[in-house]
């Protein structure tokens, strides 16, 4: 994709990742780097030769759920370097584990990758692609001697793996013959073993300090259909083993991880220098790098907890708005170009931090500040009657399209003897300071006439059911004697006989707590009961033709979004996506 100058400066910060990077180009450590490996069924699928030039970077989901916040930031990470380096940035799904893998979660990626803004253009892969070449490496990590097949328990297994203190027990199948672990191995290939009756192992040192080096697991027997290659195979891959290898067939420059894989990396390094050292590849071989991942205020971005707010119905599903979910957050209105800008503002570390959600809101602020067109909505309505324009009359008051974007142009409003206002700009007693309407005071009608409150009408419960007033005929925004009148409140409205009434749903935060389950709290107990509320609010009538993902301000309220799956032609339905400004800190104090 091409840059966006305001949301990608032509100077991006600097930070240690595109410090290597930067290095590295400059070595010309990949300029003598071509296509690697033998040839097999994946080659069809390789990636083209490198050059000086060019770095590879990658995006690696498990098509196993929904992307969240995190990943954005990752894929902005991985593309990004990309693109600012002129390299090419690979998407590819490591599907090694097919009993929790679907293609319906494949598909919802490559929608939120392409929904943030970029392209892998023929870079699409599959861990699966490369099982033929997986299970040919490994039968070479047999012969040389560095793997075997285990058949103890799982338990067993456990048992032997040591503590953080006291170095692991080698099984007792460690030293089969080559020949013995061979048969077994093909043998595990073909099905004849149930499930969790043998593994392979990579032989490295049980008395390793480094849990990942206490001869890992690489394949396990694994009776289940895959998506992508149906029943053809009963061994699978463990990802640790197959990651480092695709990345390392893709030609994969710099292999980029959050944090919890740095243990993984001593591995990551063991196997692609034991497949280099047999010829299977060729060097230099990819280098693995580790930053923070995302830890943000008020959500959570657990897997599993995301999982059960969905399958216990906190959430009305998977693209729920107050969910952390890319396709929940498009559907809230929040916008690739605010993910984008949010990936710059946080930056890329090696230490672990806390961002608060507001730095998110704000970015997301920023980008519809400039591209969402004002309108006017009443949220809680209150009937304004006035009493001195004639009855049937109506005409029309002219309102900028956005403030600071002249060529959009004016919109027409309807203005009639009758307004909807909200409830709130109206006190029959004022507080000090108040200076909407109140008996006596006059207020400005928002690009319409100047007006003074006479009175009000009550309910039977002695609740105020409508304000009266009186307009000054000359005072109308624009004419003449508008600046004749100085008022201090300005107020929005919206015409009771032609507004449309439609639903709105005011959305915030899923979690009133900053860190959901800290000081291991039930999470759900921090669960925000006034996150969603559903109203019946006045718009102005230009808003029912807004189509699905269209965004709007609501003029005072916030920002708005069509509802991209419930709206219908001449019926939107509106989700709030960000107010204002952040008040969070004063409503919850």
């Amino acid at each position: 994709m091409s840059a966006d100058p305001k949301n990608h400066p032509a100077a991006p910060a600097a930070n240690f990742i595109r410090n290597i990077v930067e290095a590295d180009l400059a070595a010309g450590k990949f300029a003598s780097r071509r296509w690697g490996g033998q040839p097999g069924p994946a080659q069809t699928h390789a990636a083209a030769p490198l050059d000086t030039a060019k770095i590879r970077t990658r995006f690696p989901p498990e098509p196993n759920g929904y992307l969240h916040y995190g990943h954005a930031k990752s894929i902005c990470l991985n593309f990004g370097l990309a693109r600012d380096f002129g390299g090419v940035c690979h998407l590819r799904f490591d599907d090694t584990n097919p009993e929790k893998e679907e293609k319906e979660f494949a598909d919802s990626i490559i929608d939120a990758v392409r929904w943030l803004g970029f392209d892998w253009q023929e870079n699409l892969y599959h861990a699966s692609y490369y099982f033929d070449w997986m299970f040919q490496f490994a039968e070479y990590l047999i012969e040389s001697g560095h793997a075997y097949v285990d058949s103890q328990s799982a338990d067993e297994i456990r048992a032997n793996r040591g503590t953080p203190t006291e170095a692991g027990r080698n099984s007792p199948y460690r030293e089969r013959s080559r020949e013995e672990n061979l048969d077994l191995f093909r043998r595990m290939k073909v099905g004849e073993f149930p499930d969790g009756s043998h593994i392979l192992r990579a032989k490295i040192d049980m008395a390793s300090p480094n849990f990942n080096l206490r001869d890992p697991a690489i394949y396990r027997i694994r009776h289940a259909t895959h998506h992508n290659t149906g029943d053809q195979w009963c061994v699978y891959p463990m990802y640790t083993y197959a990651h480092p290898i695709e990345d390392a067939l893709e030609n994969i420059t710099h292999s980029i991880c959050t944090l919890e894989f740095e243990d993984q990396r001593p591995f990551y390094d063991w196997l692609l220098e034991r497949l280099a050292e047999g010829g299977l590849l060729l060097r230099p071989l990819p280098q693995q790098i580790e930053f923070s991942r995302l830890n943000l205020n008020h959500v959570v971005l657990s897997k599993r907890k995301l999982i059960q707010l969905v399958e216990e119905k906190h959430v009305a599903g998977w693209d729920d708005p107050r969910l952390p979910t890319l396709i929940g957050a498009r559907r809230r209105g929040y916008t690739p170009q605010g993910f984008r800008l949010f990936a710059e503002r946080i930056g890329v570390s090696k230490s672990d931090s806390w961002i608060d959600m507001s730095v998110l809101e704000d970015c997301m602020r920023e980008d519809l500040n400039e591209r969402a067109q004002r309108r006017m909505a009443v949220l809680d309505p209150l009937k304004l009657i006035i009493d001195n324009y004639p009855h049937g009359q109506e005409e029309e008051c002219f309102a900028p399209n956005h403030p600071q974007q002249p060529e959009l142009g004016k919109r027409a409003m309807k203005f009639s003897r009758e307004l909807w206002i909200e409830r709130e700009d109206f006190m029959e007693v004022p507080t000090k300071g108040y200076f909407r309407l109140f008996p006596g005071n006059s207020v400005r009608l928002r690009y319409g006439f100047v007006v003074k409150c006479t009175g009000s009408d009550k309910d039977a419960d002695g609740k105020i059911s409508a304000v009266h007033c009186e307009y000054i005929p000359d005072s109308k925004s624009g004419g003449p004697g508008a600046d004749s009148y100085k008022v201090k409140g300005n107020l929005h409205w919206v015409s009771a006989a032609h507004a449309y009434a439609a639903e709105v749903r005011l959305y915030d935060r899923l979690f009133a707590a900053p860190k959901p389950g800290a000081d291991e709290r039930d999470f759900l107990l921090d669960l925000n009961p006034n996150s969603k509320q559903v109203i019946t609010a006045y718009l102005e009538a230009a808003l029912q033709q807004a189509q699905p993902e269209e965004c709007f301000q609501f003029e005072r309220h916030g920002y708005f979004v069509a509802d991209r799956i419930d709206s219908r032609p001449g019926v939107p339905v509106f989700n709030r996506t960000v107010t204002l400004r952040d008040s969070w800190g004063k409503t919850q104090a």
